[in-house]
């Protein structure tokens, strides 16, 4: 990871056009090509902007260019960088899930049809460079699903399932992949970010889908 704190404007063009003036500002890039910019004042713990990897970084003496395959540019002018450190931080384990969120997991991987008819099962955790896929699914018509699945659903979840999705879409084999974001309360915002990517999202009732008896044959 690498952390620069630098008097910089930003320029982000894709989606939407927005500027960010001059000011002094946390830059940080991560190992797997996410750049996020922050103030040290607004926006709490979240970016003022960022982009998600696969990025290409072009970085020159006074100014950072970070581009990606959809054709979003992130245009960073530094004026003056006051700090450039970088640290190795090693493998991360990952989330841990809680207990609730384990089990709805469990849950929904045995009834998958609770997320949407005619999905089936492929594989839960399904493995990725950047983390495990919840569930990967097959719907009705045999296309690619990528499953998140949060106990309280909020825009960070949306953000990781993009990430997933712009990963596994790159696989021939399985492309085109789609995603569902699932969990037992969604908020407004991640409804309309998700919304905003094209990614579908269901809330689930998690004492109801306790009472669903499963048609899996156990040994215990």
């Amino acid at each position: 990871m690498r952390l620069v704190i630098a008097t910089c404007s930003v320029d982000y063009k894709g989606r939407l056009k927005a500027t960010l003036p001059s000011a002094k500002r946390l830059i940080m890039t991560k190992a797997d090509g996410c750049v996020a910019v922050h103030s040290g004042t607004r926006g709490a713990y979240k970016p003022l902007m960022w982009m998600n990897a696969p990025n290409r970084i072009e970085e020159a003496e006074s100014s950072w260019v970070i581009s990606n395959p959809k054709g979003e540019r992130l245009t960073i002018i530094i004026e003056e960088i006051l700090s450039d450190t970088s640290f190795d931080l090693g493998e991360d384990p990952g989330l841990q899930k809680d207990g609730v969120e384990a089990h709805l997991q469990l849950l929904l991987a045995e009834n998958p049809e609770e997320i949407e008819e005619g999905l089936s099962l492929t594989r839960r955790e399904f493995p990725t460079d950047i983390g495990p896929v919840d569930m990967l699914c097959r719907d009705r018509d045999s296309k690619a699903v990528a499953i998140e699945i949060k106990r309280r659903g909020g825009i960070d979840g949306v953000e990781q399932l993009t990430r997933y999705l712009d990963y596994l879409n790159r696989d021939p084999k399985l492309r085109p992949v789609r995603g569902i974001f699932v969990a037992q309360e969604i908020t407004p915002q991640a409804k309309t970010l998700a919304k905003d990517r094209e990614i579908d999202w269901v809330e689930i009732d998690y004492e109801q889908l306790q009472g669903i008896e499963s048609d899996i044959l156990r040994l215990f």
